[in-house]
This record gives C-alpha cells, structure tokens and sequence, in this order.
C-alpha cells in the first residue's frame, strides 16, 4: 500500500503538542553515534524497569515460565537485561524511520542472504519467519536497505505516531500492509517480495493450537503454514540480534525449511515454535518478554499472569 499524503497541519491542536516533542527528540537522536544512543536507550529501559511495575512482572511471569533452570537470581537479571533492551528499541525507533542508510549499512553484518536470495529465485516470493525481538524495527529497517520487502503495519493508538510511521515504513520498504490481510499478502508473495512475518503473538483460540512455545503450551497460529501452502513460498528463518558494546547489529539469516509445510498443521505449528526458540535462546534478554505470550491457556491449565 502507499502512504497517504502527511499533512502535519492536520495534527496542529495542542493534544499533539509533546508527541510533536517526542518525535523530533527521536528524529535529533537518531543523529548521534551509536553508543550514545545505547547508552540513552539503556538507561530509559531501566527507568521503565523500576516504574512500570506491572509490565515487570509481567515480563518476571515469563521469564519464570519459560526459565525454571535459571535461580532467581539469574531471571531477575534477565528481566532487567529485558528492560534495558526495550529502552535501547525506543531509541532506535528514530534511527530506523530517519537514519542515514550509509550510516546504518556500516553498522550491519547481514548473515546468510544467500538463503533468501535462493528462496526468491523460485519466483514464489519467502515468508520471512522472525519473532518479536526488541531490535524488530531497527532489524527490518536494516534488512530492507538489501532488499525491497512487504512488511506488516499495526495500527499505533496515537494517531500522529500512526502517520509518521506508516509513512516511515512506506518510505523504507517496497509494501506496507495492515495486518490479517491475506489477499494483500499473497499479492505481495506473486509479486516475489519476501515477506516479514512474526506469528508469536497470542491470536487468542480462532485459528490456533496448543504446541510447546520455550517449553510452555501457548496458542500458537496455524496460519504459517497455510500462507506457504497457498502462495508456495518458502519460509525463510531471520532473526536481528543487537551486538555487544554497541558495535552494531547482526542480521541472521537461514536457510529455508525443508519439508514445509508437511500434512500435519499441528507438527508445522510445533515446528515454527522450536525455530523461534532456538533464536531467542541466542540472546533471550533481546526478545520482547513484556507482551502477554501466554495469555490464552490450554483448558485445565493455571493461569500464568
């Protein structure tokens, strides 16, 4: 889709004033070297760890669920890594809707496009299969500087940060789509785009089955699969990692899975799940602990938040 025409003159009245401030404090930051940005993002993420107390111990019920071998020590750590990089994704908001992409290609190691090259040259388009890392934005943004990519857009509750994003994220990648429209994207597959898909999110029952997600039964959609098996894309595992010291970021990229989609949805849903497990367990402090994975039980099972 294409952005409709930004009119800042339709968000002048003064209920927009400090998200006007907030953004252009965005837009000013993205400006500064990489490692200050990490330091400001750190330090917001561990205001937000002290403040917000029901999103951290929403985040602790997770990490308790998905981490029994790890003392309590040790998860009230990873809890707080968790806020850290939350904030350090706030900052980073503004260097992927304005940063410069020389700037950002120097900070990029792009692993494995090979695999997703490969996967396009069937001509199907590549379900690019990630899950909800904090460094999502930032990770698409430097993704789509290699190749043009169909992402999905969520409607944000503030209607100037809405515009600015999709306008944003028209500006950097080939297709903008709103979410759950599976015409738009399997368009968006025959025209050979890879295409981002993150699908480890709670969707509710509609749709979905009980598989072990980092252990635990969560709702988990089944939609995966049936998008391969109806534009015939392969399904292409990526995941964006933040490097330590704030020398960048690394984009990793596998090869397509073998096999899939099998004739067993159930198998294919279980198999999406240990994909994206093993890829937050390479740095489990960068995934988004803060979303309610688990709200949806199977019947029978305890609550977990």
């Amino acid at each position: 889709m294409s952005a409709p025409d930004f009119d800042p003159r339709a968000f002048a009245a003064p209920r927009y004033w400090p998200t006007w401030l907030a953004l252009g404090l965005l837009r000013a930051l993205s400006t500064l070297p990489l490692a200050w940005q990490f330091r400001l993002g750190s330090g917001l993420g561990l205001a937000m760890h002290f403040l917000h107390r029901p999103r951290r111990h929403l985040a602790r019920r997770n990490v308790d669920a998905c981490f029994p071998d790890l003392d309590a020590a040790e998860r009230t750590r990873l809890v707080r890594e968790t806020f850290r990089h939350t904030g350090i994704s706030v900052i980073e908001t503004g260097l992927a809707w304005w940063g410069d992409p020389r700037r950002l290609q120097r900070w990029a190691r792009v692993e494995g496009l090979e695999h997703l090259n490969a996967a396009l040259a069937a001509g199907r388009g590549a379900i690019v299969l990630t899950g909800h890392s904090t460094a999502l934005e930032i990770g698409g943004r430097l993704l789509g500087l290699h190749i043009p990519m169909q992402v999905m857009f969520r409607n944000a509750s503030n209607r100037l940060v809405d515009a600015v994003a999709l306008a944003a994220r028209t500006r950097n990648f080939g297709r903008v789509l709103r979410r759950r429209r599976v015409r738009e994207t399997l368009r968006g597959l025959q025209d050979n785009l890879p295409t981002w898909y993150a699908p480890d999110q709670d969707f509710g029952r509609k749709g979905t089955v009980f598989v072990p997600f980092m252990g635990v039964p969560a709702s988990t959609l089944l939609a995966t699969a049936r998008l391969a098996q109806m534009s015939g894309a392969a399904v292409v595992p990526y995941f964006p990692y933040r490097l330590s010291g704030a020398r960048g970021y690394r984009l990793v990229i596998q090869p397509a899975l073998e096999g899939f989609p099998s004739d067993d949805p159930v198998a294919d849903a279980r198999r999406v799940n240990e994909v994206l497990a093993a890829q937050i367990a390479e740095a489990p402090a960068q995934y988004m602990w803060v979303h309610r994975r688990f709200k949806t039980r199977p019947p029978g099972a305890p609550p977990i938040y």
